[in-house]
């Protein structure tokens, strides 16, 4: 794991779109004017007759991307993840969901990462929405090597998938690990006290938790969850019936995100304790990524004092 080179999830997504131009024929990408922002730049310039700049007006990018998965294509539909998600939300169940239809709808600048544009434009509750979408696969990268796998194999999918894109660089964590398989929990390390259940960029927050809870004797199972829905039942079940206890980590709010369908699952599969670490009830607010992060709780030691709450509860 490369914690010193750090790529941002939003370039490997230009890359990615421009490497499966040339492999996928049938690919097209779509972007609600913000394509130097979520790197879709790149495929306009490389293939300009397959890209499709639509202006602000994410609900209509969502029904064009429709219609030409309908006509054969393979599109991707680029915006910020807030405005994809929120603007777009009638297109996406009516026309995307509800048809079935191959459409990648990749958010980028999602959870705080579009710090500095305040709370109108950070996305702490796309997952949740996504989530209660019919036929529509929700997945959250934890890095740049799984956001670029994760597209390659959604291209092929043959249903509507959510990707969730930080914008900032992140370390590069699985350049040597299996790739990224969809509907499948990586458990990135054993262990027997917690499960501390993470998805998305807090993963390295976790791991540094885990090392340190490991110094005062904490035994912690890590599972990175990128694949939010549908959910791996089994490995997460089988985890907590060693731990007892699990601890959710997520960008999102705790309403409804991540946590919520780890919550659910095991409710209806084997109870254990669980926390959740996230955004609290509210709206947040303009400044630095990593200082927002832990002003609202998603930090290496927030990890550690619910990790111990937990454990000695």
């Amino acid at each position: 794991m490369n914690y010193l080179k750090q790529i941002s999830m939003r370039q490997a997504l230009g890359a990615v779109l421009v490497k499966l131009g040339s492999e996928c024929p049938e690919l097209v990408v779509l972007d609600a004017d913000v394509s130097s922002s979520t790197q879709t730049v790149h495929f306009g310039m490389k293939y300009p007759k397959r890209f499709f700049n639509v202006g602000v007006a994410e609900a209509n990018m969502v029904d064009i991307a429709g219609g030409m998965a309908m006509c054969g294509f393979r599109p991707v539909a680029s915006a910020f993840a807030i405005f994809l998600t929120l603007k777009g939300a009638e297109q996406i169940r009516n026309i995307i969901c509800y048809n079935n239809l191959p459409v990648i709808l990749a958010g980028g600048y999602a959870g705080l990462s579009d710090s500095f544009d305040g709370a109108s434009h950070q996305s702490i509750i796309d997952i949740a929405v996504m989530r209660a979408m019919p036929n529509l696969n929700v997945i959250v990268p934890a890095d740049a090597i799984e956001l670029t796998q994760a597209v390659e194999q959604m291209i092929r999918f043959d249903g509507p998938s959510y990707i969730r894109i930080c914008r900032n660089p992140t370390p590069l964590l699985f350049e040597r690990d299996e790739p990224f398989k969809f509907g499948k929990i990586r458990k990135i390390q054993e262990g027997s006290d917690i499960t501390i259940a993470v998805c998305g960029v807090p993963i390295s927050a976790a791991m540094e938790a885990a090392n340190d809870l490991k110094s005062a004797g904490i035994s912690v199972e890590i599972l990175n969850v990128s694949t939010i829905k549908p959910l791996d039942t089994e490995t997460l079940v089988n985890s907590v019936r060693k731990t007892g206890r699990i601890l959710t980590v997520e960008e999102h709010t705790i309403i409804g995100g991540m946590g919520s369908a780890v919550a659910e699952t095991l409710m209806k599969n084997h109870p254990v304790k669980i926390d959740f670490i996230g955004v609290s009830d509210t709206f947040t607010e303009t400044g630095p990524y990593m200082e927002l992060l832990h002003k609202y709780g998603i930090s290496k030691q927030a990890i550690i004092d619910k990790a111990m709450k937990l454990i000695r509860g």
